[in-house]
Order: structure tokens, then C-alpha cells, then sequence
């Protein structure tokens, strides 16, 4: 039939819950909520959820575990990082350019799996409609391809786009660039203020060929002929692979309006420095001979634009002083990355990098030491709109300055704003109450919700009312002990890390390494050193009290428990030991971390630890009172006399779900073989209908650490949950295959019982069995 009239298809929605954008922070907005009974919709205007991290420009999501040991984002995130490992074949190299299409699907797989949530891809919003001069009614989002037009209505609006658009449109006050350093007096703030923003980068990874493969640049490339562009000004083309940040463009093209021009110039350059590393550069032309490039990006991965301003602006101040916020519903840690305006048109890169050492960062310049920050707890008020009522944001659009949204931005961070902001989102709802009353009325229960969630807050534990767990007397069938690692043990994680040694580490600077104390005493620490002097050397040893593990205080004033000198012969390997003889009764801090400082002395080698000992790390001093995680997160050789009881059963009901102010994880005694088991004993009979288990494991190390088809090995594979019903064990739960970090168990019926017993048959490769949390709820 002819027709030669056009109409667009029009159809209206109306959800609980609208989150605009499917980057990684939107993706957890409504998953999270969705997970807590909301009818939610999610509107992505690409093919693809992720985002920045997506197959489209493959960013590796950075976060707090880039800078301290077991920082690592758990919740949503995290239950996503651990399927894309499992599932994949590629490694993670370096920052960006290698994560592909599984990465994709694992977030497909869970949006289509998750009850509540409705998604629209590549749909885009262009258009808001408000009821009043506060109301957000609804967006409007065209369908690509479809000429569909939606409107989509809902209670509350998240805006996850990036740009801030939804926000923009609606009224809401925002805010583009830097701040001049008067407005609030922050260090990394600029004399000036300027409309300047970071820019945006384009990815590209290359494989070996096996043989020979040339490259010609087409005529419009970037022409490079000067190697001290690249390796005297931070831009070190370190491999042949690709994924180099520093492909960066922006300033003085505006980062919005000027997103297709950037995005020319950027191949431009790309395809220019292909051309230097193929056929110029000195260090790596022999090296790429047999490369050839695989993919290139064509969708920039962009950095900064708009900031919503909110109930709170996060400043600098907040992040460097870890304030406690009453209203803290995630953390960052990630350094205050505020890359040069202008990029790859800028004299240098950032100032972090421009002062490399070699190949490598310079961890100890004053540039890097002035950005290292956190981990620090994050506000929910700067996730809700000052100015529209029923409006929130997550993702690079919330309410900071621009010096403190050099940490906030990186995906690991913004995901956890995400999950909290949907979680909000959700209280909101339940309660019938208005966004701007949740920090203040409604908190308590966000924070618990997200907790319960999976997420880690450092200010807050497990204080959940219904959890049944909490009540219940836990025991188990064995318990590890503490006793130390010396430069030749080897266990598990010997097998793909490479980098555990044992070598020796000189003193150049202090070094201090994390030990976990049990509650009744410790008569002595032993450390292995060396003496390569051929003379006799002294070596001060300090032991502190730690508030945490991440306790990177080394200054002065910080107290010693003990305070001695070490006398060292000329020799290898000689086990020093160093009396403690602290107790109950002489100011003990029971059940908590103590660090032990070995001070400067390049005469004295301290040895690393052949393998990791799982959670003790260790920090070196960067700046005189400051430390920060060493290496990738090894330990230092060391004995503890007696055996620490650091992995009891008690553990699992700190409330904590990661190392931190404890070990918080009980663990079995590996000298006994599995299968072994850990048991809740409740003094009345209770009802129990779920049971959340949370298994240690996939926080040791960054994320880009770990290998094709990863399962971490101190997760449970082989177990069974067991009631006590009727004087005999009943099984209630059987798993085989297991590598989840946080498996829910809900029951068919509910179960009776005052005892519930988990038995560990096999975990994915350790002897111990383990675990972090139980929590038990009747519904």
C-alpha cells in the first residue's frame, strides 16, 4: 500500500524510577534499586551498557584499590567484575584499550535477569517536561532506528548521562571547569578559574602477529619526529600494545559541543602516534615489528563536563581530611587525577606523570604525594538536586569542585555513588518521602540497606535489626592462627604473580608492615634482614597502634608502643627479633592491626615475603610522616611469637565485609583437610528464610591483576548449608561450582532450627575455608 506520509511512532511510559544513561553508575542505579522492589526504567543512549568501560572505549573502571590494599569496590560492581573475569579469555593489560565484548554481555546478562528493570538502548533523551518550576514529569527519548518517540514519566529522576543533560534542562545550577583556589582555598585548585576542562581520550589495542607487518599513516595523521614529546614529558608509549590515557584532547574545544570535532582530532593523533611507535621510536620500533593494531575506539571516552550542584559541594578539604559525613553512602580512594588542560596540545601531561622516573612513575615526586588521598567516605547530599525536588545524580555529574572531582570521577568510585543513589532512590519511594529528607530522616536505612547490599562504608557496620545472624553465637570446626611468611614460603598466589619473590627490599626509606594481634599477646616479632655493608648496622624498629589498615601515618607524633634499635651483623637472611612483651595488662590493643616501621637504613635489606600473606600489607614511606601501599600489595617477611588468633569464628560478625580496623574473616586451620564448618547457634528456635553468605577472596588485589577465567581460590566451590531440625542436620542448601563472592540463598519454605551449619567441601584452590559474613533473615 503507497504512502508517502511520515509519522513517528509515540508511546508513554510511567515508571517508579527513570535513571537516564547506562555508564557504569547509572547501570548500579537501577540495579539497585530495581533489586529493592522499585518498577524502574533505565534509558542508555548506546548499543551497549558500561559506558566509558564499555567495548565501545574499554577504560578498566579505577577505583580505591589502585592505592590501598582490599580498597577494592565491592557491591554491584564488584559481583560484575567477578562474572567478566571468570567468563573471559583476554587479560586486563594496563589501563585501557582490552576490555571486549564479554565485558558487555556480563552487564546485558544481569539488566535481563533483574526483576523490576526495563531498559531502552540506544534511545536517547533530548527533552524534559516539568510539572512547576521543582517537578521533573518526565523525559522525552527518541529510539535510533526505531522513529520512536518515548515519554517516559516517573516518581524520580537520576541523572546518569555524563553531561548532566537531564539536569541542565530541567533548571538545575551547574558548573564547567575549575575553580579559581581563592573561592575554597583548595591546594589543586588553579589561581585562576577557567571554563577549561580535562579532556577526552580514544583507545586502541594491537596483537602480536607473528611475524613482520608494516604501517603507512594516511596523509591527515599527526606527524611525530621528537622522542622527548613522549618520554621527557609523561607520555611514555610503554608498550606496543596500546591503551596509553595520555591520548587526550580537549581545551579548547568544548567537551560537549565539540565532542565530533575532538573525536576527529583524536584519530588523528592516535593513527600519528601508531605511526611513531611502528616506524620511529627509538625504545619500542624493533618491539612493534610484528604488531598490528586490532581495534581502534571511535567513541571518545570523555572525562569532565557539567556538575550538578546539590544539597552539599565536596571539596578538596573533604577528601584529604577523610570527613566522616553522617550521611556517608560510599568511598573513594582513587589519587586526584586532574589531567593538563589541553592534553596532548599541553607542554606536558599531568603533573603525577610528567614527573616519571624512567618508565615509571616517580611514586615519591611532590606532585604524586600532594594527590594521594583516602580512603574517604562520600555524602549523600551531593547526589540530590538543590534545585529540582525529585531529581538525583550519579557519575561524573555530581556536586564537587573541580580539584576533588579529580578523585571522585574514576568508574570504580562513581559505580558505588550509583548503587547508593538507587538505593536512595528506592527509600524514597518505599516511605512516600522526598529525596531532599533521606540524608537527614531516612539515612540509617539507606546505609544499612547498602551494607546489606554488599557495599563497604568505612565509618559504618552491620547494624541491621533483622538480621538474625547478629544474635546467634558462632562457632566453627577449626581456626587458622596468624604465625607469619618468611622469604621462601610459597602458597596459591605464587602461581600468577610473578612479582612474589622474596627479594630484598633496601631501606631506603621507612618501611611499615601491617601484623593483626589476637586478644591475648604478643611476646615478639621476628624480621629477616640483610647486612650487605660488611660492617655492623643499626636499624630503629617502632610499633603502632594502626586505626586501620590503611593508617598511612608515620610522622612523629604518632605514638610507639615500642621503640628500639635493631643491631645487625654483616649477613643474609638473619632473623632479627624484636621483644615485645605487650598483654592485657600492659595496654594491649586487642583484636586490632599494630604496624611495625623498619626505619631508613640503604645499608639493611628487608625481605619481601615469598608469597602474600592475605591481608597484611605493607607501606613505605613517600614524604617525610606519609605512607602509601607498596607494590601491588606484598607483604615483608616476619614471625609473630605466639600464633595471633586472627581468623576466629567471631569474626564473621563484625559487621565487616573487608580488612580493615580487624581481619574481619574467619578462616580455617590449613594444616586440616576440607571438608570443614562454621555454624550460627541461636539460644531460641528462629525462622529463617534467607541466608546471605560473603566469602573472602577478589579483594586482594586490582582489578587489573587478575587473569583470564579468574575464580579466586579463598572462594568456597563445593558447600552445603545445613538446619538443625528435630534433633538431626537437614540440608537446605547444596552448591557445586561456586566462585560468587556473595551468594543469597533464599529457601523454599522456611526453616525452624536453632543451629545452621555451612560445610566447605572444596574451595577454588586454598586449604582454608573462609568466610567474611553470614546474615540470616527470616523473609
Amino acid at each position: 500500500m503507497a504512502n508517502n506520509k511520515f509519522k513517528w511512532k509515540k508511546a508513554v511510559e510511567t515508571y517508579d524510577l527513570v535513571v537516564c544513561g547506562g555508564g557504569l553508575a547509572g547501570f548500579c542505579a537501577a540495579v539497585s534499586a530495581a533489586r529493592n522492589g522499585v518498577n524502574t526504567c533505565i534509558i542508555q543512549d548506546r548499543p551497549v551498557f558500561g559506558g566509558n568501560s564499555s567495548s565501545e572505549i574499554r577504560v578498566k573502571p579505577h577505583g580505591a584499590d589502585r592505592h590501598h590494599n582490599y580498597g577494592r569496590e565491592t557491591g554491584i560492581l564488584m559481583e560484575l567484575m567477578v562474572e567478566e573475569r571468570a567468563r573471559n579469555h583476554v587479560e586486563i593489560f594496563g589501563d585501557n584499550g582490552w576490555l571486549n565484548s564479554v565485558w558487555d554481555m556480563v552487564l546485558y546478562d544481569l539488566a535481563v535477569k533483574t526483576p523490576n528493570l526495563t531498559f531502552k538502548l540506544n534511545t536517547s533523551v533530548f527533552e524534559v517536561i516539568l510539572d512547576g518550576e521543582r517537578h521533573l514529569a518526565a523525559v522525552l527519548a527518541k529510539v535510533e532506528h526505531a522513529e520512536t518517540i518515548l515519554e517516559v514519566r516517573g516518581k524520580i529522576f537520576i541523572d546518569c548521562t555524563g553531561d548532566g543533560l537531564v539536569a541542565a534542562q530541567a533548571g538545575c545550577e551547574w558548573r564547567l571547569g575549575e575553580e579559581s583556589r581563592a573561592e575554597f582555598n583548595e591546594p589543586h585548585a588553579p589561581s585562576k578559574a577557567s571554563a577549561n576542562t580535562m579532556g577526552n581520550s580514544l583507545h586502541f589495542c594491537a596483537r602480536d602477529m607473528g611475524r613482520p607487518v608494516p604501517f603507512t599513516p594516511p596523509e591527515w595523521a599527526t606527524r611525530y619526529d621528537d622522542a622527548s614529546y613522549f618520554y621527557e614529558n609523561g607520555r611514555t608509549p610503554y608498550t606496543p600494545k596500546g591503551g596509553f590515557w595520555w591520548l587526550e584532547i580537549g581545551t579548547p574545544w568544548h567537551t560537549i559541543y565539540d565532542n565530533e570535532e575532538i573525536r576527529h582530532e583524536l584519530t588523528c593523533h592516535l593513527l600519528g602516534v601508531w605511526d611513531w611507535i611502528k616506524n620511529k621510536d627509538p625504545r619500542l620500533k624493533e618491539q612493534a615489528a610484528n604488531y598490528a593494531i586490532d581495534w581502534i575506539g571511535q567513541v571518545p571516552g570523555k572525562r569532565e563536563s557539567r556538575r550538578i550542584m546539590g544539597l552539599y559541594l565536596m571539596k578538596e578539604q573533604d577528601v584529604v581530611n577523610k570527613v566522616a559525613f553522617p550521611d556517608e553512602i560510599a568511598y573513594g580512594g582513587f589519587y586526584i587525577d586532574l589531567h593538563t588542560i589541553g592534553g596532548m596540545r599541553a607542554a606536558t601531561s599531568e603533573p603525577v606523570n610528567a614527573t616519571q622516573r624512567g618508565d615509571d612513575i616517580n611514586e615519591k615526586s611532590d606532585a604524586a604525594v600532594s594527590t594521594y588521598v583516602g580512603p574517604y567516605g562520600i555524602p549523600l547530599r551531593i547526589l540530590i538536586s538543590k534545585d529540582i525536588d525529585n531529581l538525583m545524580m550519579a557519575g561524573r555529574n555530581v556536586s564537587t569542585t573541580h580539584a576533588a572531582f579529580g578523585t571522585l570521577r574514576v568508574m570504580g568510585t562513581t559505580s558505588l555513588m550509583g548503587q547508593a543513589a538507587g538505593t536512595a532512590a528506592a527509600v524514597a519511594i518505599r516511605h512516600n518521602a522526598p529525596i531532599a529528607e533521606i540524608p537527614e530522616k531516612w539515612i540509617n536505612e539507606v546505609q544499612q540497606t547498602l551494607l546489606k547490599d554488599g557495599c563497604f562504608l568505612p565509618n559504618f557496620k552491620n547494624e541491621d535489626p533483622f538480621d538474625l545472624a547478629k544474635t546467634a553465637k558462632p562457632s566453627a570446626g577449626s581456626s587458622a592462627r596468624l604465625s607469619g611468611a618468611g622469604p621462601f614460603d610459597k602458597n596459591w598466589m605464587n602461581e600468577w604473580c610473578s612479582w612474589l619473590t622474596g627479594s630484598p627490599y633496601l631501606l631506603k626509606e621507612r618501611m611499615g608492615q601491617f601484623i593483626a594481634v589476637g586478644g591475648e599477646q604478643l611476646e615478639n616479632v621476628s624480621v629477616c634482614l640483610s647486612n650487605l655493608s660488611g660492617q655492623t648496622q643499626t636499624v630503629r624498629a617502632t610499633l603502632h597502634a594502626a586505626d586501620h589498615i590503611w593508617d598511612y601515618d608515620c610522622s612523629e607524633n604518632k605514638p610507639a608502643l615500642r621503640d628500639l634499635t635493631l643491631v645487625v651483623q654483616p649477613g643474609d637472611y638473619q632473623w632479627m627479633d624484636i621483644p615485645v612483651n605487650l598483654d592485657k595488662n600492659s595496654g594491649f590493643p586487642a583484636y586490632t592491626y599494630l604496624r611495625l616501621d623498619l626505619h631508613k637504613n640503604p645499608q639493611v635489606a628487608w625481605y619481601e615475603a615469598g608469597t602474600f600473606l592475605p591481608y597484611h600489607p605493607c607501606a613505605y614511606e613517600v614524604s617525610t610522616g606519609k605512607m602509601r601501599k607498596y607494590k601491588r600489595g606484598a607483604s615483608m617477611s616476619f614471625r609473630v611469637q605466639p600464633q595471633q588468633d586472627v581468623y576466629n569464628p567471631n569474626n564473621v560478625l563484625s559487621g565487616v565485609i573487608k580488612p580493615h580496623r580487624f581481619t574481619n574473616v574467619w578462616k580455617s586451620d590449613p594444616t586440616r583437610s576440607l571438608p570443614e564448618w562454621f555454624q550460627l547457634e541461636w539460644d531460641q528456635p528462629v525462622k529463617i528464610g534467607k541466608i546471605i553468605l560473603t566469602f573472602p577472596g577478589y579483594q586482594t588485589f586490582e582489578y587489573r591483576e587478575y587473569p583470564p577465567f579468574f575464580k579466586d581460590p579463598e572462594t568456597a566451590k563445593d558447600y552445603c548449608i545445613s538446619a538443625w531440625v528435630d534433633g538431626k542436620w537437614i540440608e537446605i542448601v547444596s552448591i557445586k561450582g561456586n566462585y560468587a563472592y556473595r551468594p543469597i540463598h533464599t529457601l523454599a519454605e522456611q526453616v525452624d532450627t536453632q543451629k545452621i551449619r555451612i560445610t566447605f567441601f572444596n574451595t577454588n584452590g586454598v586449604e582454608s575455608a573462609g568466610l567474611y559474613e553470614v546474615r540470616c533473615y527470616e523473609q
